[in-house]
């Protein structure tokens, strides 16, 4: 572990770097009735190596900003940056490698005042540090997620946030717990770390849909997980038991995606590239997701058999879906079911469209044979890729030869 968490923890050199980069934006900031505070993992000490994000809270008195918004008032006081959208707008900066993310907050004193699910943030630094000795363990526990491909709470990810990540690890008491447990998770796991619940959670039911239910310590009203999709639940307990079994350094470091790779390997594959549109990367990355389930959608639904299929982007790249199918010949027709026999009126309109096919009868249920429409995927992906789904959603696609 000490060899994973040298090569995880920020060097003092880059520790150094950020607080010069904070020093520097605040001393050029001056709105009126706000303090400028660092946020997000580098607040908490609990930010990785080489990670050049930095969260900067830019903190509004409520009282003398009631009723107006300040966001508007954050971009009109700060011209060289680019505004991007979120629950409330907040701005952004480059400052040599790093990306600087000015976010406008109220300055509340409890989470009740909350106008925005931001204002709640400084709240979450200060549970986090309160459990400082669970540091380390929390730096292992985000590198092991991100390594492993579950980390991350945008839209087009469905993971688990950094915030998520800080809180099971208080909640189990160290890494190498944290695993011994999610190992053990159901079909649904709930958590209240703060027992805000005296019995049983109650959430609103949107919340409650996820398979983890990690109520915010320092929110009785928020499921934390609430975006975790299944797929990310189970690859978490799967990748836990793997480490468990066997402990290895390499399961704390990324491996790169390799284009090449995926060209080598055996087998009738499908692989695409894609341009994406601009805009916000929750929104790009969404757009983008949509097409490679689209496509692994359709291919299920006539019948090609997928053995692998994933996809890979970093903002600023071109994207690549790819698709390995089982080696299976699939015959030259299908079988398309109508309704029951025993349905007069539906059969009649069933008959009518397909009138040139005969119709036959299977325990009660009608159906035709009809020529199979697509030989191979690659035809069926060829097809694909003139459709609205698909080219509303990308600037451009097409089979990588």
């Amino acid at each position: 572990m000490k060899d994973v968490l040298k090569e995880i923890t920020p060097t003092r050199k880059e520790q150094q770097e950020v607080n010069n980069i904070v020093k520097h934006i605040t001393k050029s900031i001056h709105i009126p009735y706000t303090k400028i505070t660092l946020g997000g993992s580098s607040a908490k000490g609990t930010w990785l190596k080489n990670n050049h994000d930095i969260d900067l809270y830019i903190k509004f008195n409520p009282e003398k900003y009631e009723g107006i918004d300040i966001a508007e008032v954050l971009k009109d006081n700060i011209k060289d940056a680019t505004v991007l959208h979120g629950s409330r707008d907040y701005l952004q900066k480059k400052e040599g490698k790093y990306t600087i993310e000015l976010i406008p907050i109220m300055d509340i004193k409890n989470v009740e005042h909350a106008q925005n699910i931001t204002d709640i943030s400084p709240f979450h630094a200060k549970w986090v540090n309160k459990h400082k000795k669970y540091r380390k363990d929390i730096l292992l526990a985000k590198a092991f997620a991100k390594a492993n491909g579950f980390y991350g709470a945008e839209s087009f990810i469905k993971g688990f946030s950094g915030y998520s990540i800080e809180v099971l690890t208080i909640h189990y008491k160290g890494f190498k717990s944290l695993l011994k447990n999610v190992a053990e998770w159901k079909q649904t796991t709930t958590i209240d770390t703060e027992k805000h619940h005296k019995k049983k959670v109650q959430l609103n039911q949107a919340k409650m849909l996820s398979p983890l239910i990690l109520v915010d310590p320092v929110q009785s009203t928020r499921n934390v997980t609430a975006v975790v999709s299944q797929e990310k639940y189970d690859l978490f307990k799967k990748k836990g038991k793997e480490y468990l079994r066997s402990p290895k350094k390499e399961m704390f470091v990324k491996k790169e995606f390799s284009l090449e790779e995926i060209q080598k390997k055996k087998g009738e594959k499908i692989i695409l590239k894609l341009v994406p549109l601009e805009g916000k990367r929750d929104v790009v990355g969404a757009k983008l997701l949509k097409c490679f389930e689209y496509m692994r959608d359709q291919l299920k639904e006539h019948e090609f058999e997928i053995k692998e299929a994933n996809w890979h982007w970093k903002e600023g790249e071109n994207a690549t879906l790819y698709y390995f199918f089982k080696d299976k010949k699939l015959s030259q027709t299908i079988k398309h079911y109508g309704p029951p026999i025993s349905e007069k009126e539906r059969l009649s309109n069933f008959k009518q469209i397909w009138k040139q096919y005969p119709l036959k009868n299977e325990n009660g249920k009608s159906y035709v044979i009809l020529p199979r429409k697509y030989s191979s995927p690659k035809e069926l992906v060829s097809h694909l890729l003139d459709s609205e789904i698909i080219k509303s959603r990308v600037k451009e696609i097409s089979i990588n030869r």
